[in-house]
């Protein structure tokens, strides 16, 4: 099975990415094959592997991002596509395109599930500042999520005017841009410190969850290896 039509990326002009306004994102259908996508969309890793993270502060004092999350760690027990998928994320091919679009010379790689119920969002925000980018895979289809419900990824734009360590309301902004996140897109962002985005508040039903597949993107750096582990914060580089 082959899940990363690598072509996509390779495609895709850097010079027309960084053109993108209000920043640099990539919302793409087929970035991973259909029938990959496929494959990942009837074996999701099951909820009980899950934390539930709600409630927790963030920065600046911005709203939490109430889901269930789960941190891939190397040998944890998720279906086999998925550990075949984090085989090819983890390819030269992959990461090199990756670097090359969002201007690394070194990357590494952090991958996170979310599932969000009903009655939550995602508050406007930017990225961390030692994140390079992300890039979101969303997996709902049109068979089980109506766009009713909400759940997309909106693009914000700030107009350059807002501190990314703030905390603004959707008023703020002097546009929000939809993703496409029905069926097999992705969405890659370059991290700026106006690169600000959201998810409104979700009303589907009891038992249907957003669903998405993070792949953050750290620089390769001894700095932030010493600090997190004199924080103790277990990060999994890959």
């Amino acid at each position: 099975m082959k899940y990363i039509d690598i072509d996509r990326l390779r495609n895709l002009d850097r010079a027309e990415f960084l053109r993108i306004k209000p920043y640099p994102y990539y919302n793409s259908e087929g970035v991973l094959t259909e029938e990959g996508f496929q494959d990942l969309l009837a074996n999701m890793p099951p909820l009980e592997l899950f934390k539930h993270n709600f409630g927790y502060e963030r920065r600046a004092g911005q709203a939490p991002h109430d889901r269930y999350s789960l941190e891939y760690e190397p040998g944890m027990p998720v279906p086999r596509p998925w550990q075949e998928f984090i085989g090819e994320l983890r390819s030269e091919a992959y990461r090199n395109e990756i670097a090359r679009l969002l201007g690394a010379k070194k990357v590494e790689f952090r991958f996170h599930w979310h599932y969000t119920p009903s009655g939550c969002d995602v508050s406007p925000h930017c990225d961390s500042s030692r994140e390079h980018g992300s890039h979101l895979f969303y997996f709902n289809s049109k068979e089980d999520w109506d766009p009713a419900w909400g759940g997309a990824t909106l693009v914000l734009d700030d107009g350059g005017r807002l501190d990314y360590n703030s905390a603004p309301g959707f008023d703020e902004f002097d546009a929000a841009i939809e993703c496409k996140s029905i069926g097999n897109f992705s969405s890659l962002m370059l991290r700026t410190d106006h690169a600000w985005h959201a998810v409104r508040a979700i009303n589907c039903p009891e038992g249907s969850l957003r669903r998405i597949f993070i792949v953050v993107v750290n620089p390769v750096s001894l700095f932030w290896k010493v600090r997190d582990r004199v924080i103790g914060k277990k990060i999994q580089r890959l």
